[in-house]
């Protein structure tokens, strides 16, 4: 059995051996690279207020009052800022409506006219550039769905809209940030399924008959029709002409006759 000073000896001795460890673990440790951060979601798309846009972008609040009057408003904020694939609205000025006095707005049910509004919208965000492939696609579905449909054109970067009433081009850009475009119009869309087919254009006016130059008029030089204009040193020279031989005439027979009397 060991003493109790061996013992002593012993666990001093452990004790400096832990002691003189301790250092270097805790350099060991500090020399260690933390780990880096992990990266930051990226930001999801700030919340689009259709209203506040549409009431301080432009001339468009007869459209906003439309909407909201039907609540499409709400149909198309929640399309904006709660699907993936966003939404395109065609939005008429104010002077689009006011300029349009056939067909008549006023004589449409609320249903009706809720289907008019959501005529002018398409489901999906599309940028001017994406309407290249959409106008090669025929027609496309707007919200109203069914027979309710769109074409459209592109030539050099102008979009032109096509229902049967009108045919619009997109005038301007009012807001294009994916996912939500709004873009102006300056003709109401008229879904035939509510009005039925456009009239045929009218004939353009015949032109009215232009008046002739009087020079034009006037009959050429050497032609018929300047005998009556020559007629007083033409035709009445004539006589003056014939009654002036005999009197030239008679004056030398008389002269004739006093020679051979004389």
């Amino acid at each position: 059995m060991a003493s109790p000073g061996t013992v002593l000896i012993a666990v001093g001795m452990f004790l400096l051996a832990v002691a003189s460890c301790l250092p270097a673990t805790t350099a060991q440790e500090a020399a260690t690279p933390s780990p880096s951060p992990s990266p930051a979601p990226a930001p999801s798309p700030g919340y689009v207020n259709l209203t506040h846009l549409l009431a301080l972008a432009g001339p468009f609040t007869t459209f906003l009052r439309y909407l909201e009057q039907t609540d499409v408003i709400d149909t198309f904020q929640n399309q904006a800022n709660n699907t993936e694939q966003g939404i395109t609205i065609f939005v008429p000025t104010n002077e689009a409506f006011s300029s349009l006095k056939q067909p008549s707005l006023s004589n449409l049910t609320q249903s009706q006219l809720r289907s008019l509004l959501l005529f002018h919208a398409l489901p999906q965000y599309y940028s001017l550039e994406q309407f290249k492939n959409l106008s090669q696609e025929g027609p496309t579905s707007t919200f109203a769905g069914g027979q309710y449909t769109l074409n459209f054109t592109y030539s050099s970067g102008l979009v032109r809209v096509f229902s049967s009433w009108a045919n619009p081009s997109i005038s301007s850009s009012i807001f294009s940030t994916a996912p939500v475009a709004l873009y102006q119009v300056k003709r109401v869309l008229l879904p035939e399924a509510i009005f039925g087919a456009a009239p045929p254009a009218a004939p353009a006016p015949a032109p009215s008959p232009e008046s002739g130059n009087p020079a034009d008029l006037a009959p050429s030089e050497g032609s018929g029709l300047s005998s009556p204009k020559g007629s007083p040193s033409g035709a009445n020279s004539s006589p003056r002409q014939n009654h002036g031989g005999a009197a030239t005439r008679l004056v030398l027979g008389v002269a004739g006759g006093l020679m051979l009397l004389c």
